[in-house]
C-alpha cells in the first residue's frame, strides 16, 4: 500500500526535553525516589517505558515523603503544588514545557495590569488546571455557549490559549468574545508553533491521501485536533495509539494512506506503523 507521512509529525521539543530530563532524574536517584505527579507526557508506551525505568507517575503529593524527588510533568502544575512541595520538603524537577511557562508567566502578568484573565480551553485539561492557578478567578471558556460567563460586560478581559488549541478555533472564540461590549481586550498568542506546524502539515497531506492514520495517546488534546482535522477534511480517519490496534479494513478500498502523528508521539511508533502499512498486499487492502 502507499503510504504518505505528514511532513510535521510526532515528538516536539517540549516533550524531548521532558522525557530526558525524566530519564535522566531517575537514573541519578534511588530506585523508588523520583514521583511524577500524572504521567510525563500523553503517550501510554512512553509513560510505560519511564516506568520501567523506574518512574512513579501517580503520586499523590500528600502522601510523599520529605526528601522524595518529585516532577513536575510536562504539562506544569499550578504555584500551590511548588509551594506545597516545599512545605514538605520535597525536591522538584520542573520538566515543564518552555511554552506552558510562558503561558503561566502571561495569565500572571495581565492578573497585574488589571486585566480579568480569560483563557481559551478545555477546563479539564492539565495544562489549562496549572495555568488558571497563576491569577484568581480566571474563566475557562471554550465555545461560544460558556460566553455569557464573561461578566460584567464592560470589564477588561486577558486572553490567552491553551497551547495545543487550533489557531481557527481560538480565531472564532476570540472574535465571538470582541463582538460584545467589553471595554477593553487584550490577547497574548499562547500557541505552541510546532504543534500549529503540525496542523498545517496534516491540513495538506489530507489533499493527498483517501484514508488518515493519526497516532498517539487517546487523552492526547493535540492528537485529538489533528484527527478532527482530518474528519473535516472528508477522509475516513482513524486515531490510534499503535500498530497494535490497527484492522485490515480500516484500508479496505483505499489505496494512498496518510500517517502522522501528536507531538507525544515517538518516532519509533510511527516508523512500525508506516512500515507496516506499506507491506500490506493489494488483498488485504
Amino acid at each position: 500500500m502507499e503510504v504518505r507521512l505528514a511532513r510535521k509529525r510526532g515528538f516536539c521539543f517540549g516533550v524531548e526535553d521532558a522525557i530526558e530530563l525524566a530519564q535522566r532524574t531517575v537514573r541519578e536517584h534511588e530506585p523508588g525516589k523520583v514521583v511524577a505527579l500524572g504521567p510525563v507526557i500523553h503517550n501510554p508506551q512512553v509513560v510505560q517505558d519511564l516506568e520501567k525505568a523506574g518512574l512513579n507517575q501517580s503520586g499523590d503529593l500528600e502522601q510523599l515523603a520529605p526528601g522524595t524527588t518529585v516532577l513536575v510533568r510536562s504539562h506544569g502544575a499550578g504555584p500551590d503544588t511548588y509551594a506545597r512541595a516545599a512545605e514538605k520538603q520535597l525536591e522538584i524537577v520542573d520538566a515543564t514545557c518552555v511554552l506552558v511557562k510562558r503561558a503561566q508567566t502571561v495569565v500572571k502578568q495581565l492578573h497585574e495590569e488589571g486585566y480579568r484573565v480569560v483563557m481559551i480551553g478545555d477546563a479539564n485539561h492539565p495544562e489549562v488546571r496549572g495555568v488558571i492557578g497563576y491569577a484568581p478567578d480566571v474563566i475557562v471558556v471554550d465555545s461560544e455557549a460558556d460566553l455569557d460567563r464573561l461578566l460584567p460586560r464592560r470589564e477588561r478581559l486577558g486572553i490567552v490559549a491553551q497551547t495545543t488549541h487550533a489557531p481557527e478555533h481560538v480565531a472564532r472564540m476570540i472574535g465571538a468574545i470582541a463582538a460584545r461590549p467589553f471595554r477593553e481586550l487584550k490577547v497574548v498568542n499562547t500557541l505552541c508553533l510546532e504543534v500549529v506546524r503540525r496542523q498545517e502539515a496534516v491540513a495538506e497531506l489530507c489533499a493527498e491521501v483517501d484514508v488518515m492514520f493519526v497516532l498517539g495517546g487517546l487523552h492526547s488534546a493535540n492528537t485529538r485536533e489533528l484527527a478532527r482535522i482530518c474528519e473535516q477534511h472528508g477522509l475516513p480517519t482513524y486515531h490510534l495509539e499503535s500498530w497494535d490496534q490497527f484492522r485490515p479494513e480500516m484500508v479496505a478500498g483505499h489505496k494512498v494512506a496518510g500517517v502522522t502523528a501528536g507531538a507525544s508521539t515517538p518516532d519509533y511508533i510511527i516508523n512500525e506503523f508506516a512500515e507496516k502499512l506499506r507491506a500490506l498486499q493489494p488483498a488485504e487492502a
